[in-house]
């Protein structure tokens, strides 16, 4: 038996996360849109309405309020949280039979729901934080979107200097100023990732019968 077929490999969790306009999103769909890096995300459960541009099971599992809470309260859920009276969640089941098929899960969100997930699953778990060049740049980043009024936009830049406080959480800490050189950089911190002794099943046993051959 050759050692490619005799070791196989866990799957991990690549957790992403930035403040608002740092590029997570953007990176994240890069990951998952380059067929070869065979990254799947994971799709939240939430109590919120669905939106008419949206799929129930693509974007979000649209699920009743008793429903989320009853996951919640079982234990079914690896990370939640309310927002604007509205909960979101990921559902543990799927992560976990991806993981033992050897498949790796990306996963865009904040510190908090990050914390969550290593608590859960240290082993598994790969966490990157994304930082902007400068708040100046992370200013004109988010007043490029065109997308929220001045006084949400001064809000964001509030919140990403609490968000930005938590970097030192994060197993890696990657400053976007270049897009494209910061997907590079994921792409070695997934591939050294992969490659970890801990991750790599029948290692141990490949070793063992190694040393017991005689040439």
């Amino acid at each position: 038996m050759t050692a490619d077929k005799s070791i196989t490999r866990r799957g991990l969790v690549l957790i992403l996360s930035s403040p608002s306009g740092a590029g997570k999103t953007t990176l994240t769909r890069n990951l998952i849109e380059k067929a070869e890096l065979e990254l799947r995300l994971s799709i939240s459960v939430t109590t919120r309405p669905r939106r008419p541009s949206e799929i129930d099971g693509v974007h979000y599992h649209f699920i009743e309020k008793d429903q989320f809470v009853f996951q919640r309260d079982r234990g079914d859920l690896l990370e939640w949280a309310e927002v604007h009276g509205n909960f979101y969640g990921t559902p543990r089941k799927p992560v976990e039979q991806a993981l033992a098929a050897g498949r790796d899960m990306v996963f865009d969100i904040d510190w908090q729901g990050t914390q969550q997930i290593v608590e859960k699953m240290r082993d598994d778990v790969v966490t990157v934080f994304i930082l902007p060049p400068s708040m100046a740049e992370l200013k004109a980043r988010l007043v490029r979107r065109a997308e929220d009024a001045p006084e949400v936009i001064a809000q964001r830049l509030e919140n990403a200097r609490g968000e930005i406080s938590r970097w030192a959480l994060y197993d890696y800490v990657l400053v976007n100023e270049d897009l494209g050189v910061t997907f590079r950089d994921l792409e070695m911190i997934l591939h050294s990732e992969r490659l970890k002794r801990e991750r790599r099943v029948g290692l141990s046993a490949f070793v063992d019968r190694l040393l017991a051959e005689r040439c």
